[in-house]
């Protein structure tokens, strides 16, 4: 580590410890500079599936807001890094806001739910991913239609995957250690799903959600358009949800 990387860490650390002690306005608002470019990364990263018209300056505004809660509720003390504690908090509040203002049209939904319906029985009769021909004759349209319907369905992915995980499964609020166990065995299934999904849509699920990489850089590593990029997210995240569905019934 360099010395002025580990005279950073010094100065943050004194930060935190001041503000534990005094909590003043000076220091919170020091605190909120420092971390104020956590708040822009994690807008960045939701936008890959928001619709051109909803405003990231808006995301960027809510997630101050979980900035805010962070700093207040951040104990130094636990041994936890505050980047990963804010983060969440961030992004929870980025995505309070999306779905308070539910700006998904009723239509978008009901394609959206029919899409992953065709798609996911598709792939459990195939037992590989389907093609974009076969959804295309599933759902009684032409290749460019189904090109159309997923750019319109980008909108419906909003919520990231590792939300919709959180969301199936209720981790947070398992009961007994038998729903922990389902839990890691849905992971686990999930891991193996991304695994067999087509090379380019794992490459984005992969970049995106493990390496944290933005639609623009993963569209200059594929060598492909930041369009065509979201396109493959929206084609994967529908992949992935049909399949959680199915390991989900498979509990039942």
């Amino acid at each position: 580590m360099s010395d002025n990387n580990q005279s950073k860490m010094e100065e943050t650390m004194k930060l935190w410890l001041e503000y534990q002690q005094s909590r003043t306005v000076e220091t919170r608002e020091k605190l909120i500079e420092r971390y104020l470019t956590l708040v822009k990364l994690v807008a960045g990263r939701i936008a890959i599936s928001l619709p051109q018209y909803v405003d990231k300056d808006d995301l960027i505004s809510n997630g101050f807001f979980g900035l805010l809660d962070a700093i207040e509720k951040y104990d130094p003390m636990r041994g936890i890094k505050f980047e990963t504690y804010a983060v969440v908090r961030i992004r929870g509040s980025m995505l309070d806001a999306i779905r308070a203002q539910d700006w998904v049209p009723t239509s978008i939904r009901q394609k959206a739910k029919q899409y992953e319906q065709i798609v996911s029985q598709l792939e459990n009769q195939l037992g590989r991913a389907a093609t974009d021909n076969e959804v295309a004759t599933a759902l009684g349209i032409t290749i460019n239609e189904l090109y159309t319907l997923l750019n319109q369905l980008n909108a419906s992915t909003i919520v990231p995957l590792d939300e919709f995980i959180k969301t199936e499964t209720s981790s947070a609020h398992l009961a007994n250690p038998s729903e922990h166990i389902e839990v890691e065995e849905v992971k686990q299934a999930l891991a193996k799903t991304i695994d067999k999904l087509p090379e380019k849509e794992k490459m984005v699920v992969t970049l995106y959600y493990y390496e944290g990489l933005t639609l623009k850089e993963i569209s200059l590593i594929l060598k492909l358009s930041e369009a065509r990029i979201s396109q493959l997210h929206t084609k994967s995240i529908f992949r992935l949800r049909g399949a959680l569905s199915r390991i989900k019934s498979s509990f039942i």
